[in-house]
């Protein structure tokens, strides 16, 4: 049975993701695990810098702040390290001031199989791999990508997601790439009725919903749904959120155009998406983070 956080929203991300491992990864592909060790051993009390998810587990955390008498958010750290080599990744968090506490250190070996064990509803990490074997798994997780010209992010945590294959599954989006978008508008249209199933994010956005109902009207989070669809096909998509008892903010149906600008104007923190060509668009601009699952992400 996976641990109670007590209805805490709980993240984990890999070290990769939440520092810059680039330097040591070099060390570890041109010279091997035995270097590797002994680089990260010496540079034991030199901080890493940021990586790609830093600033989204920062803004996470910093909900903590609002109601520090009982915390929202859970950080976990998943690591391939073994706890020899991950003491830098800790130190790095007590320099950086996270107040993150759990970790699993791995060995080498992909971390995901510890994301149940911790609750977790949504994995962070830079590692396609690890990715893949947790949505396969049935859990939100996403490559994630930094934006190519990072902005600060105040306010409001912003969430933004796709619809197909993200929070819903991707029966329509096969429709759409197997038999095209007239083929595609006409299913939905027919099946405007009928709920859609839920694809790996229905969890993770039913437990967002969940917190915005506790904080009201001075909520400190914001959704929103970035989709291609546009009417008519629109209908299932409000008819299904609706059914499931879920309040996204913000619903943007853009009919193919590119998402990257309404990201930017929405001041997305983080968007989600199946598709990698569309997240590489939405990192010009917000962080993105590819979740490689669906007809879009074959094997």
């Amino acid at each position: 049975m996976p641990i109670d956080f007590d209805g805490k929203l709980v993240i984990a991300t890999s070290s990769s993701a939440l520092f810059d491992l680039t330097e040591s990864d070099k060390v570890f592909q041109e010279q091997g695990l035995e270097a590797y060790q002994a680089y990260q051993i010496s540079k034991e009390d030199t901080p890493l810098q940021p990586g790609d998810a830093f600033p989204l587990v920062k803004k996470l955390l910093a909900l903590n702040e609002i109601t520090p008498a009982v915390p929202r958010v859970e950080v976990i750290l998943l690591s391939r390290n073994s706890a020899d080599t991950g003491l830098r990744v800790f130190n790095s968090i007590e320099h950086w001031g996270l107040p993150i506490t759990r970790a699993a250190f791995c060995g080498g070996e992909s971390p995901y199989r510890y994301i149940s064990a911790f609750g977790t509803h949504l994995f962070l990490s830079t590692i396609v791999d690890d990715v893949r074997r947790a949505l396969d798994k049935g859990f939100a997780a996403a490559q994630i990508i930094a934006p190519e010209c990072p902005s600060e992010t105040t306010g409001q945590l912003k969430i933004a997601f796709d619809g197909d294959a993200v929070l819903f599954s991707d029966k329509s989006e096969r429709v759409f790439q197997e038999q095209g978008l007239a083929a595609f508008t006409k299913s939905e249209k027919a099946a405007a009725k009928q709920p859609m199933e839920g694809g790996p994010f229905k969890p993770f956005l039913q437990v967002l919903h969940s917190l915005q109902q506790e904080y009201g009207e001075d909520c400190p989070i914001r959704t929103a749904l970035v989709t291609a669809r546009s009417a008519p096909t629109h209908e299932r998509v409000v008819l299904t959120l609706r059914q499931w008892g879920i309040r996204i903010d913000e619903s943007l149906f853009l009919g193919g155009l590119d998402k990257g600008l309404f990201l930017k104007s929405f001041g997305a923190d983080v968007f989600f998406d199946d598709q990698e060509g569309h997240c590489l668009s939405a990192s010009k601009h917000v962080t993105a983070g590819h979740v490689a699952h669906g007809v879009a992400n074959p094997e």
